[in-house]
């Protein structure tokens, strides 16, 4: 017969709730207010003061001045090339350099791992980057988002903390049957680590879907704008009519809402994503902070 809780377990297990509550709404309402607001009337929302619970005088001239911009479409279709062909290089390379680098048969292995160490501390800095992206050629290009990101170092870390943790008896039985290490990569390797390789995606999908400053430093061509540069301009735009003084007092007000327009329309895809990786991202986390 299992025991009736104490009191004092009982009302641990009350303050959890209330705190977990508390904390859920701090963590959601941001997001909540940034949603209402950009469906406010400008002016309305101007007025406002205080919590806000509900849109005040819905209105989607925000979302319409957004849209409207002709650059919307092309920056969506500049980022979604450059997610998607970036995440096909990004799980590849990585993928190559974790499996190397988790084979204990390699040479050089330990201080290989300390030059790749290093560079999570130390780097070249924004000027020879930019100096090496140029003699590449790759300037005005969809590339230079790509390229010089194609690996970075703590997801290849985590990715080769999670190889390590397959048993060796599975690599042993493989080459028995005559598998070479990309068989052993692709059939064994790559399946059985399919958590770690969901939190990779999401990690290097967030970063080339919320890159701009590369963009800004290596394109100067707008028809080649990511859809982060194409809202900072227009949220730029919409800030300077706010400040100019100018006579066209509904465009200045407009630009009250068109910020959290923008900020919806940048992070309604990820939002969307998300869900279906949840589940593998907390165990593919976890494996990564097993063994070091």
């Amino acid at each position: 017969m299992l025991n009736k809780a104490s009191f004092a377990e009982r009302g641990f297990d009350y303050f959890n709730t209330v705190l977990m509550v508390l904390l859920m709404v701090l963590t959601v309402y941001p997001l909540i207010y940034v949603v209402f607001a950009s469906v406010s009337d400008a002016g309305s929302l101007m007025g406002h003061k205080g919590i806000l619970w509900r849109p005040i005088g819905f209105s989607l001239d925000a979302y319409t001045n957004v849209f409207r911009n002709p650059m919307i479409l092309k920056g969506y279709g500049n980022t979604l090339f450059v997610v998607l062909i970036g995440l096909m290089l990004n799980i590849m390379l990585t993928s190559f350099g974790a499996y190397a680098l988790s084979r204990k048969s390699l040479q050089y292995r330990k201080p290989l791992m300390l030059f790749i160490i290093f560079t999570m501390f130390f780097s070249g800095g924004l000027i020879p980057l930019y100096l090496t992206v140029k003699g590449a050629g790759l300037i005005d290009s969809l590339w230079a988002l790509i390229i010089p990101q194609a690996i970075n170092t703590f997801n290849l870390i985590l990715m080769k903390t999670a190889f390590e943790a397959i048993p060796d008896a599975l690599e042993e039985s493989a080459k028995i049957d005559g598998a070479n290490d990309f068989v052993i990569l692709f059939k064994i390797v790559l399946p059985l680590s399919m958590p770690v390789i969901a939190v990779m995606l999401l990690y290097y999908g967030v970063s080339h879907w919320n890159s701009w400053f590369q963009a800004m430093i290596f394109l100067q061509e707008r028809s080649l704008y990511p859809l982060q540069l194409v809202l900072r301009e227009i949220l730029l735009q919409g800030e300077a009519t706010a400040n100019s003084g100018a006579s066209d007092g509904d465009a200045a007000m407009l630009a009250a809402t068109l910020k959290y327009a923008t900020i919806i329309v940048a992070t309604v895809p990820i939002l969307c994503v998300y869900p279906f990786l949840q589940k593998y991202f907390v165990k593919g986390a976890l494996i990564g902070a097993i063994k070091g």
